[in-house]
């Protein structure tokens, strides 16, 4: 099956303005929602936004993520579906 980008649904997320990490929640079609880590997002010296690979984190990122991880973890709980 091919990945049709009209299922894929971001339902929440999180940008730390210092690093531009985000961290966002999203779910493929009816599919379990699942946590994302990265894209970083970060404006180019033309005013455009642009996007790269979270890739390794710095302390900043870790200090951002564990302060938000407790509001994320809730929403997340709260899209999942019990079993």
């Amino acid at each position: 099956m091919a990945f049709d980008p009209s299922k894929d649904k971001t339902l929440n997320k999180w940008k730390c303005e210092e690093t531009g990490l985000m961290v966002s929640i999203n779910q493929y079609g009816d599919g379990e929602p699942k946590l994302q880590i990265g894209p970083r997002v970060f404006m180019r010296k033309d005013g455009e936004e642009s996007q790269r690979k979270a890739g390794r984190l710095s302390i900043e990122d870790v200090m951002w993520f564990y302060d938000i991880i407790d509001e994320v973890k809730d929403e997340l709980a709260i899209l999942t579906r019990p079993e």
